[in-house]
Formats: structure tokens, C-alpha cells, sequence
């Protein structure tokens, strides 16, 4: 295992485990900050929101208390300077690592910064890896569009990582395989770094695109409003989708998804609403829908545009009411559930040609949120191949690149987008048999549509 900084090692001779309480309605992040806290011998407590920290504190008063970038109760700002002036004993952090206020800094001020900052860059699988890399590493301008046909390509300089003299990072404060990209854990500095608040554990990325998806799926989880996720096939719309639902409040109700394109046009309509016994041929018992599953929690329509104009105007309908009704059933039956969309198409230009409602098309897109393509966000390819690697090595032998390999990578269009890559990977690590290593020629790409 990684050894700690010297400078944040906990004492052994400390008797009393000191306290914290971290306030976020984030599920994972307040886990994953509670297992690094725990590891550095530190009591932790967790808040879903303002309200709920607050009562933490009045009940048993922290030594510090670290609160996300934003709270789904209460104003963050009013948040911090009243809690500051009834508290004024804690040690109050914020996501961003600053002191609330300009308030007075706690004894373990170090430990904490060197936590948060581990429980924020997991969240893209790598921590500082820039600054950590040994060797060659392959440079995020050298991975760019193509002018002539979009295509990821390298510049002539190869793209190599080197193992050498790396460490291996632990995971949630266990040990963990050697990466495929060497990566170390760098102590905590007072120096300015890009803001992590708006990363998801889900998305894997650092490029400005990925983190504007994570900044709206923030902005808009804990609302009950309608999503409407665009973007091409394979750039990760469904994990947009399951964070929403993750970090919204229903997150402990059911999130049911379904896939609008797969399901014949004949049985859509009693997938989604439920039918009564003897509604059609084959009926030989009632069934709840989807829709009905999904009471009290979200509803996932993928591929939405690929959803038959007649069936539209019953959605509609239940959008508008929030009733349904099943096939075969005069009775209706009233659901809550916050609907999320995603869609390949360009659902405002099929509203033009007519092939899909205008008005049900408002009442779902209420609020966009985009997916890039992976050839937009191509500086992340090195982050996407370790993630997917290491998610690999868990069932089998841990496998890394070499230099020709991931300069292939470089050099693909990758239609398929996230999803290419992943599959493209396993592909190649199977290829590779007992080797510990992929070459450019366990690289392939199989038969791909443009």
C-alpha cells in the first residue's frame, strides 16, 4: 500500500479519535470521504443536508464539519456564516477545501484537505495523474480532432506511460493492484486547482464538456423536474441518467429504465402502462407497468424518439396528469415519478418534420443536458483506458498498454464513443491471452458503422 505523507500521518499517540460530520446529500461522496476519515482514525458522522447537519452538531459538536459545494435544504452561504457564528469552535471546511468565512483554521486542518481531496479526484478514477506520471506521458494536445473526418489522432511523438518508480494508489483505503497507469498520491498543497465539486463518480473525465454535464446534473438533481439527456449512442446517457436519480431525493425509490427502441410497438404500450388479464391475446394475467414500477422514484425512457406517434399522446396525457391507465382497465391509477429522457436524435428537428410531438417534446425537455461524443473530450482517453482496466482487473489479471497500443487508441474515430472503447479493451485483453501487456496488435477495432 501507498504510504501516507509524513505530514498526515495521525499520531500514535493521539487516545481520543477526533470527530468530523460531513454534510452532503451526494450519497457516494459522504462514503467515500467517511472510509478516508475513518482510515486516518477519525469518528465520522454523515448529514444528508443542511437541516440534518445542524441537528448533528447541537446533538454532538464535531471538530469539523466539511460541507459540499451545495446543500438541498438550505442556501450554502446563510448555511456556512450562521453555522460559523453558533460553532465557532469547529474547524468548517468547505468542498472547495477553503475555511467558511475566513474562520479560524482547526489543528487537523492538513488531514482533512488531504481527504476531501482523495474522496473528490477518485471520482475520475485518477488522482493529480499529470503531475504524478513517470516517464513519457501522453500529452492531452496531441489527442485531437481530425479536420477532415472529426477522428481522434497522435502527433508523431509516441504516447508512452512508464511503470517505473510509480506507486500503487489504494482504493477506499485498501489495497489495490498495480494500475496499468502509475499513479501516486500527492500531499496536499495551498496551491490553486481546478474546481472538483461539479465531478461524478460516474463520468469519467476532466475535460470542460464532462464537467458541464456534472455541473447540471447537480443544478438540477434534487428538483423534481423533467431531463432531457441528448446525445450520441454509447457517451454514457443512462449513467447521466442513474446519477440524477443518485443524488436526487427519490434515490431510495425504485429507478426503472426502459428502452423505447427495443421493445415491439404491439407490446410498448402495455410494457410501459400495464394491463389488465384478457386485455389482448396472450394476456393470461395482469401486469403492472413501468410507469406504475416507478412510483415514487424516476423513470428512464431511453431512446425516446424512437417512441410511435400514437403511444406519445398517451404519454402525454400522464405527463400532463400524472394518471394512467391500463390496457383493458376503465380505472385509473394516479403515479409519482419524475420522468428522465435520453435520446440519439435531434428531438427538435423531428418536432419540424413531424415525427415527434412538439408538445410532449416541452414537457420533457424542460431541462437539456448533453453527453459529448468521446472524440470531444479526447484529452480523457489516457483517464478512460485506466478506468476501464482497472474495473477489468478485478475479475481477472490486471493489464496495462503499451506505447503502440494506446497510440492506436489515439488514432481511432471511436463512432461508437465510450462504450466503443470499453468493449474495444475487453476485446483486446481477451486477445492478449496470459500477456500482462496489450500491444497494438491485440487493438482491434472489428467491424465498426459510421
Amino acid at each position: 500500500m501507498q504510504p501516507v505523507p509524513v505530514s498526515v500521518i495521525p499520531s500514535a499517540t493521539r487516545i481520543r479519535p477526533r470527530s468530523a460530520l460531513v454534510a452532503s446529500a451526494d450519497v457516494s461522496f459522504r462514503k467515500r470521504l467517511s472510509e478516508i476519515l475513518t482510515g486516518l482514525r477519525w469518528q465520522v458522522r454523515e448529514a444528508e443536508g443542511g437541516a440534518q447537519a445542524w441537528a448533528e452538531a447541537e446533538a454532538t459538536p464535531p471538530e469539523a464539519i466539511i460541507v459540499d459545494s451545495w446543500l438541498p435544504d438550505l442556501d450554502l452561504a446563510e448555511f456556512l456564516r450562521d453555522f460559523r457564528g453558533c460553532f465557532p469552535q469547529v474547524d468548517l471546511v468547505t468542498a472547495g477545501g477553503s475555511s467558511a468565512q475566513e474562520g479560524p483554521r482547526g489543528p487537523y486542518r492538513q488531514e482533512l484537505l488531504y481527504a476531501l481531496r482523495r474522496s473528490q479526484d477518485t471520482d475520475t478514477a485518477a488522482w493529480n495523474t499529470a503531475a504524478a506520471l513517470s516517464g513519457p506521458i501522453p500529452v492531452p494536445d496531441r489527442m485531437h480532432a481530425d479536420p477532415r473526418g472529426g477522428a481522434l489522432r497522435a502527433d508523431p511523438a509516441p504516447v508512452a506511460l512508464s511503470p517505473q518508480n510509480a506507486a500503487t494508489v489504494p482504493s477506499h483505503g485498501r489495497p489495490a493492484p498495480t494500475p496499468p497507469v502509475p499513479i501516486r498520491v500527492v500531499a496536499p498543497t495551498d496551491e490553486a486547482e481546478p474546481a472538483s465539486s461539479d465531478r461524478l463518480p460516474e463520468l469519467i473525465g476532466d475535460a470542460p464538456c464532462m464537467l458541464e454535464v456534472g455541473r447540471r446534473v447537480r443544478r438540477v438533481a434534487q428538483r423534481m423536474t423533467p431531463v432531457l439527456i441528448e446525445g450520441p449512442t454509447g457517451s454514457g446517457k443512462e449513467l447521466v441518467a442513474e446519477a440524477l436519480h443518485r443524488m436526487s431525493p427519490r434515490s431510495r425509490k425504485p429507478f426503472v429504465a426502459i428502452n423505447c427502441a427495443a421493445i415491439p410497438e404491439a407490446l410498448l404500450e402495455a410494457e410501459l402502462f400495464g394491463h389488465t388479464r384478457g386485455a389482448f391475446t396472450g394476456a393470461v394475467q395482469g401486469r403492472t407497468g413501468r410507469i406504475e414500477a416507478a412510483d415514487g422514484g424516476t423513470l428512464f425512457l431511453d431512446e425516446i424518439g424512437e417512441m410511435p406517434l400514437a403511444l406519445q399522446s398517451k404519454l402525454l396525457r400522464f405527463v400532463e396528469s400524472g394518471e394512467l391507465q391500463r390496457v383493458g382497465d376503465n380505472e385509473t391509477v394516479r403515479v409519482d415519478v419524475r420522468i428522465v429522457a435520453a435520446t440519439h436524435r435531434p428531438l427538435a428537428q423531428d418536432t419540424q418534420a413531424g415525427n415527434f410531438r412538439p408538445d410532449l417534446y416541452y414537457r420533457l425537455a424542460v431541462f437539456l443536458i448533453r453527453t459529448p461524443s468521446l472524440a470531444e473530450h479526447a484529452q480523457d482517453l489516457t483517464l478512460l483506458v485506466d478506468h476501464f482496466m482497472q474495473r477489468m482487473g478485478r475479475e481477472a489479471p490486471l493489464k496495462r498498454l503499451d506505447p503502440e497500443a494506446l497510440a492506436k487508441l489515439a488514432a481511432h474515430q471511436w463512432p461508437g464513443n465510450v462504450r466503443e472503447l470499453e468493449h474495444v479493451l475487453e476485446r483486446g485483453a481477451i486477445l492478449a491471452g496470459e500477456e500482462a501487456v496489450l500491444t497494438a496488435r491485440d487493438i482491434d477495432f472489428g467491424f465498426t458503422v459510421n
